[in-house]
């Protein structure tokens, strides 16, 4: 084992720089003077940031995404905290079919699910665009708002809730003071995780989207395709700041250890 422990060091330290370097990259792109992505950045200024905050079409992107990634998100775990109770305290034949039902997101590729779903529902039966994507980015999430809550509960003793219902308490009274609480670090987690990848999502908003809705991912993807000033650079570089900011929050409130502890269990 001591002999692996370098080549494991190593490994990890050339991953660790592989994914930091080109981000640092982007951040000291993100201040400069200049008109154009150059790095090393000429001068520094924060005028970039002031474009990026004053651009109509990226604040505009930015809360259709921020709304579709909150109302997918609550979607998926109203629907995915049920389906968690059900495959792991019910009594439901196929468990293990419902749930790799519920994970087939993760296996089946996004641009698959996205063609589907624009054959079925937008050419097929007409329907809007956005409740087609709220849809699709539902489905996305599902797998995290199963499996995450999954492990929390799989790490919770069922002794706790069978003392509880054999005390005389009522199976919604059990839930709201013995289940909830167990749960409550998953569906925290699961809630992080869910609206980091239906802000970040590309390949099915890059399909479902119309004119009127167009997620922030897309449009900074649009943008680059006819512009090369550090805008977008500056945009990524405020997404990056407030994911910080949400991660410093989740560490202070919840903690990492209780947010990701059980999802390896």
């Amino acid at each position: 084992m001591n002999e692996r422990r370098p080549v494991a060091a190593t490994l990890a330290v050339a991953g660790y720089v592989i994914m930091i370097v080109p981000i640092l990259f982007v951040v000291a792109t993100a201040f400069t003077a200049g008109r154009t992505l150059r790095f090393p950045p000429e001068g520094l200024s924060l005028r970039w940031f002031g474009e990026a905050l004053a651009y109509r079409p990226f604040v505009g992107a930015l809360a259709s995404s921020v709304e579709i990634a909150l109302l997918a998100t609550v979607l998926a775990l109203l629907v995915g905290i049920p389906a968690t109770l059900a495959i792991h305290r019910g009594r439901i034949p196929g468990k293990a079919l419902v749930e790799n039902l519920f994970l087939s997101p993760l296996i089946v590729p996004e641009l698959v699910v996205g063609l589907a779903l624009f054959q079925q529902f937008i050419v097929g039966f007409r329907i809007d665009n956005w409740p087609v994507l709220l849809t699709g980015h539902t489905a996305l999430l599902l797998p995290y708002a199963v499996r995450v809550t999954g492990a929390a509960l799989a790490g919770a003793d069922p002794a706790l809730e069978e003392a509880a219902r054999g005390l005389g308490a009522s199976p919604m009274r059990t839930f709201w003071t013995i289940t909830l609480p167990v749960l409550r670090p998953g569906i925290f987690s699961a809630a992080l995780l869910s609206f980091i990848t239906s802000f970040n999502n590309v390949p099915l908003s890059l399909l479902l989207q119309s004119r009127d809705t167009q997620t922030l991912p897309i449009t900074m993807l649009d943008y680059v395709q006819q512009s090369y000033d550090p805008m977008v650079a500056a945009t990524s570089t405020l997404i990056l700041a407030a994911t910080v900011v949400i991660a410093v929050i989740a560490e202070r409130t919840v903690g990492f250890t209780k947010i990701f502890g059980g999802i390896n269990r």
